[in-house]
């Protein structure tokens, strides 16, 4: 069996869908992120992602503190990565986050990890589903604060997060 690893668009957008919000953010790779042989650790790039979607929820009204204030959490449900090519110590990239639309009570979020080179470090998506913070009950229905983004982003408020 012959695995491929995909490069980009891990999720298929719907015909009426607007455009992902992408935010990037640069960084390097700090020494307790390298391995021995000078590597960035394979564990680390969840934490690279994360950077990532804070700053697009801050940008976007999906931070953390907005969920804490609206008694909701986002937890990951699923996380899938593939890596292309290691990031070396003290290496500057860029992880590019997406946040594509999606219809039903969940986040759906593809990451590109750039070496300086330009080539692909690694893809990656996470799918977060929501639940009530105080009974941990999954929403099964968007929250308000979903909604709010959402009507904010099919308004064309966000057309600086390309």
């Amino acid at each position: 069996m012959r695995l491929r690893r995909k490069k980009a668009g891990y999720f298929e957008a719907g015909e009426d869908a607007p455009a992902p919000l992408v935010v990037r953010v640069k960084r390097r790779v700090r020494f307790n992120e390298a391995d021995v042989m000078g590597i960035a650790w394979y564990g680390r790039y969840p934490a690279f992602f994360e950077e990532g979607f804070a700053e697009l929820g801050r940008l976007c009204g999906l931070s953390y503190r907005d969920f804490a204030e609206a008694n909701l959490r986002a937890p990951v449900a699923q996380l899938h990565i593939d890596y292309h090519r290691p990031l070396a110590l003290d290496e500057e990239f860029t992880v590019t986050v997406s946040l594509l639309w999606s219809e039903g009570a969940r986040l759906n979020t593809e990451y590109t990890v750039t070496r300086e080179d330009g080539s692909i470090a690694a893809t990656a998506y996470t799918i977060q589903m929501f639940t009530d913070a105080v009974s941990g009950e999954a929403c099964f229905t968007s929250p308000q604060l979903l909604e709010r983004c959402r009507s904010r982003w099919k308004a064309g408020e966000f057309g600086w997060l390309k």
